[in-house]
């Protein structure tokens, strides 16, 4: 078996959404639905280049009316959503994601926080090293952004080629400097481990390079060749699975060294870091509203969203779509999925068990009513690999069980929404 199946960042995944039939009416969805904690996410979906493990919804060298027809649809979604939800929608937590939402001109991006009109709470943005320029990140700065992430993946200019994202150390540099002098307070950077041609000392180089700038946190990815991407014709050789997993201890214990404290099998967090804001917010049980053709929206029961595509061709079509719309449009859900009880308990397992706090057991039980144990006997197999600890009050991988957490999540899904995930026709 590989450690590396997939990535569970949200159950369930969009493949397994389908067109809803009757569409249902946003106030219709969220009538029932707690609004005190919600997260805010805004999908900004063109980049500069297209990178080769990249299977996001984005598109390229979108021109200038575009990104105004598309910031004008947004518009129109807002406040189509905002009547829809009501005054007593509440949010306490907010990302812009893409793509690459620093691909926006300054202007553009003071359009869009307008457009998005949220003060005062925790913000992530999005960025990349060619579009981390100090005028945009200043406008980041003045209109609350908390943290910028930036996708480095190497500072390693041959295996920034290799994986198809031509950059130069150069650049990746002066966008960090400028992200630190913009006086943003969280910094994270991504790299990934995987790539043609590294070693333990590159990998290691890359780890202290980013390190140079003290981030607040750190990602590390292991590199997935995915269907319709840029590497997709890449011929997986046999040992790549023992060298991601080399080198992922190896980043592990260099950063656990260096200060950090492992949040998930990814995301590690410097142990001085300030933690902003979100404790209002729990991933597992509070709702998520987004703007944008790419981004998804939680309740309870249901998970919605336009539609999905990673091919250039059929996202511009779907981005095309999307900036033709009505207000009215906006009003409605289309692409989703209806979560019933026994999914709903298995997305709130999932959301806890992979992060390196666990499920907190009397949590669950005041939820559901019923222990999470006997609602999963198949977490008993995940513990006799050494993989899952279980004591009186959570659910905790061991470090063994972290390493694996990609191929364990994929094992605890549902039979239905792996039927759904293999039907999909990918385009």
């Amino acid at each position: 078996m590989t450690p590396y199946q997939d990535y569970v960042y949200a159950y369930p995944h969009k493949t397994a959404y389908r067109p809803l039939d009757p569409r249902p009416r946003l106030r219709d969805v969220w009538a029932d639905e707690s609004r005190d904690a919600l997260f805010h996410y805004v999908h900004i979906p063109f980049c500069e280049i297209r990178c080769g493990f990249c299977n996001l919804f984005t598109r390229t060298g979108a021109p200038a009316e575009l990104v105004t027809t598309y910031l004008d649809a947004v518009e129109r979604q807002a406040a189509a959503v905002r009547d829809e939800l009501g005054e007593r929608a509440k949010f306490v937590q907010a990302a812009i994601g893409g793509g690459t939402p620093t691909y926006l001109e300054p202007s553009e991006l003071e359009r869009l926080f307008d457009i998005i009109a949220l003060d005062g709470i925790p913000m992530s943005v999005e960025t990349s090293p060619d579009t981390a320029t100090p005028e945009r990140l200043a406008v980041l700065a003045e209109r609350g952004a908390t943290r910028v992430s930036i996708g480095v993946q190497s500072f390693d200019d041959a295996e920034a080629r290799a994986a198809v994202r031509p950059q130069k150390r150069a650049t990746v540099e002066s966008a960090l400097d400028a992200i630190r002098a913009a006086g943003i307070p969280v910094l994270n950077i991504d790299l990934i481990y995987g790539i043609t041609g590294q070693t333990d000392s590159t990998w290691r180089a890359s780890l202290d390079a980013a390190l140079t700038w003290r981030p607040e946190e750190l990602y590390l990815y292991p590199l997935y060749v995915r269907p319709l991407t840029g590497l997709a014709r890449w011929e997986t050789p046999q040992e790549w699975d023992e060298q991601r997993m080399r080198l992922y201890k190896l980043g592990r214990d260099h950063l656990l060294a260096a200060g950090y404290e492992q949040q998930s099998m990814r995301m590690f967090r410097r142990s001085d870091a300030p933690v902003l804001g979100g404790e209002d917010y729990t991933c597992q049980s509070d709702g998520m509203v987004g703007l944008g053709c790419g981004a998804r929206s939680y309740t309870r029961g249901l998970h919605y969203s336009f539609d999905y595509a990673v091919s250039p061709s059929a996202v511009r079509g779907i981005i095309d779509d999307y900036v033709s719309r009505p207000l009215s449009d906006f009003t409605r859900a289309e692409v989703g999925v209806r979560l019933d009880a026994d999914e709903q308990r298995r997305r709130h397992l999932l959301q806890s068990v992979l992060q390196a706090d666990g499920l907190e057991k009397a949590l669950y039980r005041k939820r559901f009513g019923t222990e999470v144990t006997t609602d999963f006997p198949e977490l008993s197999a995940v513990a006799d690999r050494g993989w899952l600890t279980d004591s009186e009050d959570r659910l905790r991988l061991t470090p063994d069980g972290l390493a694996w957490s990609d191929a364990i999540g994929p094992s605890l899904f549902s039979a239905a929404v792996r039927a759904a995930m293999s039907a999909y026709d990918r385009r």
